[in-house]
């Protein structure tokens, strides 16, 4: 089984930032990498958005080296504990300061080729992806071979991409999204890439004159394209469109569809499980819901005694995955890997979510920070997020719980917006939902705090 077949459109091509480069050349250029880095136990990659970053990930998938994406924006202690944790002993791209000295660099010379080796192993290790560390140090996902291309061929199943796709994306290479189903999902499928550097709207816009057919973003892309009607209409030609990493507010997607004449499909997934849940080309498109299990993958919903929710869309529970897109345990830890597990083998997300009869999938938010328990009441706080994003004047919106002595927690909205009557909004979303599930504090703030990702940082706000 290649991870990367050599096969697919003869006119595919790869193109960063504007630096273009053929499949063949690509993979010619990273044979090269491969004879340098072969035998060694990891390689840490500088992940910036060039064709460097890419020609090293690839010699290092084909001399069956673990790469460790290292974002570009890492300080000095976050960084080093990457490498010191992966073991990583060689290094690709540009020298921070304070990079050990003892840690080699190895040069990539794109007029350098090679032959590309034989196929590894398919159940070795492709990538050493680090979780974002919200409960201590980041931790190593083991990421092998078999789970991405599990993955990949589920996901190109599910939106018919086929090798006359171009897909367009400007993500960092330093995650699941713009890395594994941003890079090698084009190579796997044998379409081209054209990665914008950075998502901003006139990009995308451009790309698709160029004939992007797929385009993917997270949901600060499409409300910036959203914002941005020339753009967005330019995207009428795509053929798809593909939010992921965060909820869509339901108001982007219908100013999306409404400019571009489609909203887009939203997917879910997480570094130790890579996508599972995947709204398919052909269904209808539904804001807020991400979907069915991919093939390989099975999802449940169960409450706090393990059992499992009704299927309803309504209530919501701990979501769990099985399958063969599911990393193989966190480096060197054993014990974290094990409390990762329930004991019948499926892997607790920590996250919450809803499932109707269909199958389909709803995410409420992770359950130490969107899982609000209120008056005897279990509450998402992303069903009260997308109602008062519909508010006029309010612009974002963060729902958190914080310590109540008489409900146990209080429904709090940080909002972002002017004109924003606090009583006004608290009435008006007791109206459209139950009464317990109505804020019972606004706070006014100028910004919500946000990752690299766009996906707002809940923690800071308490």
């Amino acid at each position: 089984m290649e991870l990367l077949p050599g096969q697919g459109n003869d006119d595919a091509t790869l193109t960063i930032c504007g630096n273009r480069i053929t499949r063949f050349q690509l993979y010619a250029a990273a044979a090269a990498v491969a004879e340098q880095v072969a035998g060694a136990d990891a390689a840490a990659v500088h992940a910036t958005a060039d064709l460097s970053t890419v020609i090293a990930i690839i010699g290092c998938l084909q001399a069956d080296v673990p790469a460790v994406p290292i974002p570009p924006d890492s300080g000095p202690r976050e960084r080093d504990h990457l490498l010191r944790d992966s073991g990583a002993d060689c290094w690709f791209g540009d020298r921070p300061d304070d990079l050990p000295s003892a840690l080699p660099s190895v040069i990539i010379d794109r007029s350098r080729q090679s032959t590309p080796p034989a196929e590894p192993d398919p159940d070795s290790t492709a990538l050493i992806m680090y979780t974002s560390g919200t409960t201590g140090a980041p931790k190593g996902a083991l990421i092998s071979r078999r789970a991405l291309a599990a993955e990949l061929d589920a996901l190109a199943a599910a939106w018919q991409w086929s090798p006359e796709d171009v897909l367009v994306q400007g993500l960092p290479l330093f995650h699941v999204h713009g890395l594994v189903l941003g890079l090698l999902g084009p190579l796997r499928v044998g379409g081209s890439l054209i990665h914008t550097g950075r998502p901003r709207p006139e990009l995308y816009a451009a790309a698709a004159e160029a004939g992007g057919t797929m385009f993917f973003g997270v949901p600060t892309v499409w409300s910036r394209i959203a914002a941005d009607p020339a753009s967005a209409r330019a995207l009428s030609s795509a053929r798809l469109l593909v939010s992921g990493s965060a909820g869509l507010p339901s108001t982007v997607f219908r100013d999306v569809r409404e400019l571009a004449g489609q909203g887009p499909i939203e997917r879910y997934g997480m570094t130790e499980t890579l996508i599972t849940l995947a709204a398919r080309v052909d269904e209808e498109r539904r804001p807020g819901w991400v979907g069915r299990p991919i093939d390989g993958v099975r999802a449940r919903i169960v409450d706090d005694h393990e059992a499992p929710v009704p299927a309803d869309g309504e209530t919501i529970g701990d979501l769990q995955i099985r399958g063969a897109t599911l990393f193989d345990g966190y480096l060197g830890r054993p014990e974290a890997t094990a409390e990762s597990f329930t004991a019948d083998g499926w892997f607790r997300t920590g996250d919450v979510a809803a499932v109707d009869a269909e199958d389909h999938h709803r995410i409420v938010g992770r359950a130490e920070q969107d899982l609000i328990k209120s008056g005897g009441y279990r509450v998402g706080a992303g069903e009260i997020e997308a109602v008062l994003l519909d508010y006029p004047g309010i612009e974002e919106v963060a729902v958190v719980g914080v310590p109540d002595d008489d409900l146990g927690q209080r429904i709090v909205a940080y909002v972002v917006g002017d004109q924003v009557d606090e009583q006004h909004v608290i009435n008006w979303v007791a109206g459209q939902l139950s009464v317990h599930k109505r804020p019972r504090e606004i706070r006014r703030t100028a910004s919500l705090p946000r990752n690299a990702m766009g996906k707002i940082q809940k923690s800071q706000l308490h």
